[in-house]
């Protein structure tokens, strides 16, 4: 470990937002509010202290960049905002840990290192106020769809362009961002796991594969209301009844297929006791890191949609809500990060990451990426009681250093 390299300041400083923005019910920086900017203001002090150039640009992410002998970039992410009640180490974790790894940079290279080196703070990872996550990732690598956020309006009635606008940010333009990409050579994110993989198997670090695919659909099953008291059994069209029988088959395609399927929420119709279900809609959320497999898991699901409104007598109908194909982080990074968790604490283990992540924006526009999970306590996150062992975050920003030290080494000699 380099000896101006201090893991114990990054848990310091995240006590010490937590204490600036969070409240008994957990972390409130979510993103286009007061508390959030207040964050970012923070968050900006700290950056201020280092010999690094810093600017917002059209999405409203926030950039350090100490330029160094090459052009080349190595990005570090992450994002400071939080869901409502979120816990106190989601994304703000990966902040801290690269802005004590640029600290080290900027003292070891007395500001002048091999390859450029630039943190990145993205604006609205979450999209916990306007449903649209990785808002200021997606504006970047190109993906933002401009005309479904023109849409996007929160519990209030709010739009997004509106909302943004307090904050300096033009939605017209916020895809011109993409030119802070220019020079990327790798990216690099650290992050709390949020799953219980690594707690099983009682391990601190592990590198992440990739995010997984999402296949979300709203499937809608139509039968026929009818009397719930004078209906005889086998004379009703329910429509419930053929929407129940997914939720134990989603269960069996990932016993065939791996992944994950979750249905998540069900609304019926007309949704009073003393009528047959006349339409029921379920939401079904599909995610595998293999395309092959998770478009089996699709074409399963459909199947088996078809064939239960069959046997109830009913019709049903899918709508995609979203879709999104699995990324696959750089094979080289991936090696090098093996490496970094192994030098760490001796043993590593690789796994997929089923949320959704910033990362995958950089990867998707040819960025060669690759991210590092810590263990998280309970399993748990988006919760207030997300946490993890103080050791093992003092032990990520280790591994996270001397992984960004391999990675600046790599970039200088391609």
């Amino acid at each position: 470990m380099s000896e101006t390299l201090r893991p114990q300041r990054p848990l310091d400083e995240l006590k010490e937002l937590r204490a600036l923005t969070g409240d008994e019910d957990g972390a409130q920086r979510v993103a286009f509010t007061p508390a959030w900017a207040k964050a970012r203001r923070w968050f900006r002090t700290k950056l201020e202290e280092l010999p690094v150039e810093i600017h917002d640009d059209e999405a409203g992410n926030t950039w350090a960049t100490l330029r160094g002998e090459s052009d080349k970039a190595l990005l570090m992410g992450g994002h400071i905002d939080s869901v409502p009640n979120g816990g106190w180490l989601d994304g703000c974790l990966n902040l801290m840990a690269a802005l004590e790894t640029l600290r080290r940079i900027c003292a070891e290279y007395e500001g002048k290192p091999p390859v450029t080196v630039r943190l990145v703070d993205w604006a609205d990872e979450e999209g916990a106020r306007f449903g649209k996550s990785l808002f200021g990732s997606s504006a970047c690598s190109g993906t933002l769809d401009l005309e479904e956020a023109r849409s996007l309006v929160d519990k209030d009635g709010i739009r997004l362009p509106d909302a943004i606008r307090e904050h300096g940010i033009d939605l017209e333009r916020a895809k011109e961002c993409g030119k802070e990409l220019a020079n990327a050579a790798a990216y690099l994110e650290l992050h709390i796991e949020q799953g219980p993989v690594l707690l099983d198997l009682d391990l601190p670090l592990g590198t992440v594969l990739g995010t997984f695919g999402v296949e979300r659909h709203a499937i809608t099953f139509h039968g026929q209301a009818a009397h719930s008291g004078s209906t005889p059994m086998n004379r009703r069209k329910d429509a419930f009844l053929a929407a129940a029988k997914m939720s134990p088959e989603i269960y069996a395609i990932t016993d065939r297929n791996g992944g994950v399927c979750t249905i998540g929420s069900c609304v019926t119709k007309p949704g009073i006791v003393t009528s047959v279900v006349q339409d029921c809609t379920i939401t079904l959320d599909q995610r595998h890191l293999d395309a092959d497999a998770l478009a089996r898991m699709l074409s399963e699901a459909k199947a088996a949609g078809e064939r239960f409104a069959a046997e109830g007598g009913v019709a049903v109908e899918w709508k995609r809500l979203w879709q999104i194909e699995p990324i696959l982080f750089d094979e080289k990074l991936i090696a090098l990060c093996d490496e970094a968790i192994s030098e760490t604490c001796g043993v590593t283990h690789r796994l997929p990451s089923g949320p959704l992540h910033d990362a995958a924006e950089p990867a998707r526009s040819g960025i060669p990426t690759v991210m590092m999970f810590v263990q998280s306590l309970h399993g748990i996150s988006h919760n207030k009681i997300e946490d993890t062992k103080e050791e093992h975050i003092e032990m990520s920003v280790e591994a996270f250093n001397r992984l960004a030290g391999k990675a600046m080494a790599w970039l200088a000699t391609k």
